[in-house]
């Protein structure tokens, strides 16, 4: 049974940092030990005889006393070895009264400090041992922060690239438009939407998600949609637009698998007929005061997945004022309570609808919310139906169109 001066003692070295001495010399090791008992420091000491020790035990040592001078390591050779196996340990060399130089070196060579036999004291070993895994620590750190500024940099590049800023004359027109990374991920995905309106008064709009997460999926989100872009505003048509598109996915992809879904849809400059293309996407909604519903769609597969060479469109009227939301599926794909039932397009709209009915705060009336509004309300009552985050990335468009009376 254990007594419970074991306990203690094991819950206390758990809290100490562990040092790992490599001193083949039992004197010089047996000062090194006394000298942070007398300071009663902090720290456990495990020791290694050799170099080839010292490897194995490198694991869980916060700093490393590392004798220049062992049976199977002479120099800097040994502090080379052991920062190859450990390249982030904090490692203290010790050199003899003539070496001193040779310290200044091992600093110079990765070393955090270096000690001289003979002229180390308690609390300066003591000291020398917390700085070096101070400053180890304050390396790492600085090097966390600067990999977390380029990733930042490169999320921020990628994410104007994949969520532009719309290209609207019509001040009836709006655009709202919210992109969410599922979880706790910190990779982007690659959902990625645009509105553009050209020189004859035509608005297109679309939104797409390549399948995947990353920034390989992300870098081919926003080739495609710059893609998008440019063809739009070279007045191709939307069936050559398409084609090209599918034709550009298998050029740039990285393997055969990656493949995107996309929805397109064309608005005339009457505002009052449009067309809806789809690549294996979802139906995008209709929303207006009198409710909500799913426009018709012809189906197709997606770009890259397929030789498909038509994209047929669907014509849809459009009267009064509405919003057009397109949005991927990592909106749909969360579940509804503690079972495994998901919430659907079905759902989605239903939910939609109980929205509408107000009274919604902050609205002139106390109902029928604004776009920017009603995608807040819709992602937040989404994500609590869910309980958690939600699983998937997801991104959501809403095209708005406003008649001058409002109706």
């Amino acid at each position: 049974m254990t007594s419970s001066a074991e306990v203690e003692a094991a819950a206390s070295s758990i809290s100490h940092d562990q040092v790992l001495l490599v001193e083949d010399d039992d004197g010089d090791a047996l000062l090194v030990e006394e000298l942070l008992l007398e300071v009663d420091a902090p720290v456990v000491v495990r020791r290694a005889r050799s170099l080839n020790q010292a490897k194995a035990l490198l694991s869980g040592a916060a700093c490393v006393l590392l004798d220049l001078g062992l049976p199977d390591s002479q120099g800097l050779n040994g502090l080379r070895q052991l920062l190859e196996v450990e390249p982030d340990a904090a490692v203290v060399v010790l050199t003899g009264d003539t070496n001193e130089h040779l310290g200044e070196l091992a600093v110079r060579a990765g070393a955090q400090d270096y000690l001289v036999k003979g002229e180390v004291a308690g609390h300066m070993l003591h000291r020398v041992i917390r700085y070096a895994m101070e400053r180890r620590r304050a390396e790492e750190a600085q090097r966390e922060l600067q990999v977390a500024q380029i990733h930042a940099q490169e999320n921020a590049r990628l994410e104007r690239g994949l969520l532009p800023s719309p290209l609207l004359g019509d001040s009836r027109l709006r655009v709202s438009a919210r992109c969410l990374a599922g979880g706790q991920h910190m990779l982007l995905g690659g959902d990625f939407y645009d509105v553009v309106e050209v020189a004859d008064g035509w608005v297109h709009a679309l939104i797409g998600d390549v399948c995947g997460r990353g920034p390989a999926e992300a870098a081919l989100g926003v080739c495609l949609r710059v893609a998008w872009r440019a063809l739009v505003l070279a007045g191709r048509p939307a069936d050559e637009i398409l084609f090209t598109l599918s034709q550009l996915l298998g050029h740039e992809r990285q393997d055969d698998t990656m493949f995107a879904t996309l929805c397109m849809v064309s608005v005339a400059p009457e505002r009052n007929v449009g067309w809806v293309r789809m690549a294996g996407h979802l139906p995008p909604l209709l929303v207006t005061r009198h409710g909500v519903r799913e426009l018709p769609t012809l189906p197709a597969a997606p770009l890259g997945l397929s030789d498909v060479r038509d994209w047929p469109g669907t014509h849809v009227r459009l009267e009064g004022s509405w919003s057009i939301l397109l949005y991927t599926d990592g909106l749909i794909e969360g579940r509804i309570g503690r079972g495994s039932e998901r919430l659907g397009s079905e759902g989605l709209m239903d939910l939609i609808r109980n929205i509408q009915q107000g009274p919604f705060p902050g609205t002139a009336d106390g109902h029928q919310p604004a776009d920017d509004q009603l995608l807040d309300e819709v992602i937040d009552r989404v994500r609590q139906l869910n309980g958690k985050d939600l699983d998937d990335d997801l991104a959501i468009l809403a095209l708005g169109f406003s008649t001058p009376d409002g109706r």
